[in-house]
């Protein structure tokens, strides 16, 4: 990875737990609150839509709310941990959440722009070894998270559908879950 794409990444990280913290000056249990942020990381693994075998690795995923309900989430997932075809498909994802409460659950729905790498040991189209392409993707989603304590949250569950539809003739379109843990910053 480069020097620029991780800075980029940082920065992304950065400005997701940075901005304005807004809170009412009511009861916690009854307060609404703005600008709350969380910075986790996941295991991931993924139907990669190429060959026939799942592939596995992990996430790193920030969230800031804007509202109560509406925000913006991140998602760097290196699925090229676990590879048993030898290729892998890392993504960089940005874009707007909704998330609504139902008791101790924070169901969400997700719809997110970015870039996919596709990595393989061989292309055999070119007869070349360690061939990586880089496309325009996006992915729609969501699941839950489960607040255990003031600072800490659970991702039971992520789901995304992926949609790559610069890849070959037809698209790409994984399958890739997450589930991990967040620290909450308030």
């Amino acid at each position: 990875m480069s020097l620029r794409r991780l800075l980029s990444i940082a920065t992304i990280a950065f400005s997701l737990w940075t901005g304005p913290r807004i809170s009412y000056a009511q009861a916690a249990a009854t307060a609404t609150q703005a600008g709350g942020a969380q910075l986790g990381v996941a295991y991931s693994f993924a139907s990669p839509d190429y060959g026939d075998r799942n592939i596995q690795g992990y996430t790193i995923y920030g969230d800031f709310n804007f509202t109560r309900h509406w925000g913006i989430e991140g998602d760097v997932h290196q699925v090229n941990v676990v590879t048993p075809g030898d290729i892998s498909e890392d993504s960089y994802l940005l874009g707007p959440r909704y998330t609504f409460r139902f008791r101790r659950f924070h169901p969400y729905a997700k719809g997110l722009l970015g870039l996919g790498r596709f990595n393989t040991d061989y292309d055999k189209g070119f007869g070349r070894p360690n061939v990586s392409y880089t496309y325009k993707i996006y992915a729609l989603g969501g699941g839950v998270d489960i607040p255990i304590s003031q600072h800490v949250n659970i991702r039971a569950v992520d789901f995304e559908y992926q949609g790559w539809p610069g890849f070959g003739t037809n698209g790409l379109s994984p399958y890739v879950f997450s589930f991990g843990t967040a620290y909450r910053f308030r």
